[in-house]
C-alpha cells in the first residue's frame, strides 16, 4: 500500500512535522539520527533514502558504514553526535518503557532546550516514518 495516497492529509501533516522538527539542527546530525533509527526499525525504504541523502549532503561512507557500531567507532562521531545517537536508540527502542536519565542528561549536556526539543521531535518523526514504511511494506526505490 502507498499510504500517502490513501491518507494524503496525514502525509502532508508528516511532511510539515518533519520540516518543523529539523529547524535549527545540523543536517548531518539529522541524517545520522534518521539512519540509525531506520536501522533499528529495519526500515529498508528509509535506510535507502536517508543514506542517499546523507551522501549527497557530504556524509562519508565510513561514518555511514560504522553507524551500526557507533559506540565502538571512537573518533568517527563527535560527542554531540554520540549523545544524539544514544538518545535515538533509547527513544526508538524503549525496551524498559522509558528513556534512562543518564541518556537524557547526556543529550541535555550537548543541546540547549530548544535544540533538544527539536532533536526529540526528529527522533519521534523518523520513528513514525519508519512505522509507516515497515507496516505498508515499502521497499527501496519505490516512489
Amino acid at each position: 500500500m502507498h499510504w500517502a495516497q490513501q491518507a494524503p492529509d496525514v502525509f502532508k501533516a508528516m511532511i510539515a512535522l518533519d520540516a518543523a522538527a529539523r529547524k535549527g539542527l545540523d543536517p548531518a546530525l539529522v541524517g545520522l539520527v534518521q539512519i540509525r533509527a531506520s536501522q533499528l526499525n529495519h526500515c529498508a525504504f528509509c535506510l535507502d533514502m536517508h543514506t542517499r541523502d546523507a551522501r549527497e549532503e557530504g556524509e562519508t561512507e565510513e561514518r555511514i558504514y560504522l553507524l551500526n557500531a557507533w559506540e565502538e567507532a571512537t573518533g568517527y562521531y563527535t560527542e554531540q553526535e554520540r549523545a544524539a545517537l544514544a538518545l535515538t536508540e533509547a527513544v526508538t527502542v524503549l525496551t524498559d518503557g522509558f528513556v534512562p536519565d543518564a541518556v537524557y542528561d547526556r543529550a541535555a549536556a550537548h543541546f540547549d532546550d530548544t535544540a533538544l526539543a527539536h532533536l526529540i521531535a526528529v527522533i519521534t518523526t523518523i520513528n513514525a516514518w519508519n512505522r509507516f514504511g515497515v507496516t505498508t511494506r515499502r521497499t527501496p526505490g519505490q516512489v
